[in-house]
């Protein structure tokens, strides 16, 4: 049953199958499909967005709750779960495609997000500048089913055993009271 009350943003914070592994285990989150935004070409595949020349980002676009989890609260676990000082990569993923992007879908979400980053940026939260880019969705590209529940169905392999499920392990425990059981 589709829930009319559910809210959209779609974030971009490194591989996108670490961004829907932490958000499928947050409270109040009802969907997440990994996809590309932010680029020129059309219908993009992974293979496309891999060699960085589409522009694209690798996203997720979180369906969430407002009555159970904030807009505030879910971009707190996005500022949390990634680091945003690093342009165009997260850890030993490289490419404009692994940028840190908030891809906001309301003039609400924008002010929040910019708000935030802010807030964020006053407090020195990071040593280093943060270089999240907040830009209006214009087009999502779902990605090819075989990365959707990436982590939850390729847990065993090296890249979610060292790479994903450290971010997971840190989720859990900086965000406890919010993760579904």
């Amino acid at each position: 049953m589709r829930n009319d009350k559910l809210e959209n943003i779609t974030l971009g914070a490194g591989c996108f199958w670490c961004v829907e592994a932490i958000f499928t285990a947050l409270k109040g989150v009802e969907n997440v499909s990994p996809g590309y935004t932010g680029g020129e070409t059309e219908n993009p595949t992974y293979k496309e967005v891999c060699t960085g020349a589409t522009g694209h980002a690798e996203v997720a676009q979180i369906s969430y709750d407002p009555s159970i989890i904030s807009i505030e609260e879910v971009l707190e676990v996005f500022w949390k779960t990634h680091d945003p000082t690093t342009l165009n990569r997260q850890g030993n993923d490289v490419g404009t495609q692994y940028r840190s992007a908030i891809f906001y879908h309301s003039e609400e979400q924008r002010i929040i997000a910019e708000r935030i980053k802010k807030e964020l940026e006053d407090v020195k939260a990071w040593p280093n500048p943060i270089v999240t880019e907040i830009s209006p969705l214009e087009h999502f590209y779902p990605a090819e089913d075989y990365h959707k529940n990436y982590f939850a169905e390729h847990g065993e392999e090296m890249y979610c055993k060292f790479v994903i499920q450290p971010k997971i392990d840190k989720f859990k425990r900086v965000f406890s009271s919010k993760v579904k059981h």
